[in-house]
Formats: structure tokens, sequence, C-alpha cells
């Protein structure tokens, strides 16, 4: 449920952020930028917040794997393989939901973005 929750967030986020700058990014393609410049852009923020929010959540969730390693029967409560295995996955679902955005970036019409203002 995390999962889906974090993947529509950073989603509904990117969405947001090329709709208010569509506007740049039909400059920046008018002046010569590439699509794959445009999607570089736009995954590069996506990631770049995820990773931001990995690092504080590993970082938490070592903490409460400390004060809940009571609770834990079978494994360590830092156990590599689980931290490993989520980081990943995060990984993998936020570049996706980068890459949706990015994607409708890319197909912008710079005459058509300048034009509307």
């Amino acid at each position: 449920m995390a999962l889906v929750l974090s993947a529509t967030g950073l989603y509904g986020l990117l969405s947001f952020v090329v709709s208010q700058r569509n506007r740049e990014i039909g400059v920046r393609m008018a002046l010569g930028a590439l699509p794959k410049d445009v999607l570089r852009l736009i995954i590069s923020k996506g990631l770049g917040l995820t990773a931001a929010g990995l690092s504080i959540g590993l970082l938490m969730a070592l903490v409460a794997a400390r004060f809940m390693s009571s609770l834990i029967y079978g494994i360590s409560s830092a156990d590599p393989l689980t931290f490993m295995v989520g980081t990943v996955v995060l990984l993998v679902v936020s570049f996706l939901a980068s890459y949706l955005p990015a994607r409708r970036a890319m197909r912008l019409n710079p005459l058509d973005v300048l034009r509307s203002e």
C-alpha cells in the first residue's frame, strides 16, 4: 500500500511540475534541446526526490528496527537484504512514475506552447 501511495504521490507531483514548466520546456526545445534532454531533466528531478526520501526513510527504518528488535523473530532487525530489495523496488517504481510525465513533456510542441501564452 505504501508503494502505491508513494508512486501515486510522485507521479502527481511530477505531472504538476511538468504542467507548470510547459513554457520553460517549450523554450528549451525551441532553443535546441533534444527530447532525451527533457526526459533526463524530468527523470533526474523524480529520482532526486526519491533519493532524498530513501535516505531519510532508511535512516528512520534503521532507528526503528533497533527499537523493534525484540518483536522480530528469525531475522536480524537490520536485515540488509530486506533494505536493499525495498530500496531497489522503490527506485524502479519511482523511475516509472517519473517516466510517464517525462514522456508527456518530450512530446510537447514548442510552437504550440509558446503560442498559448
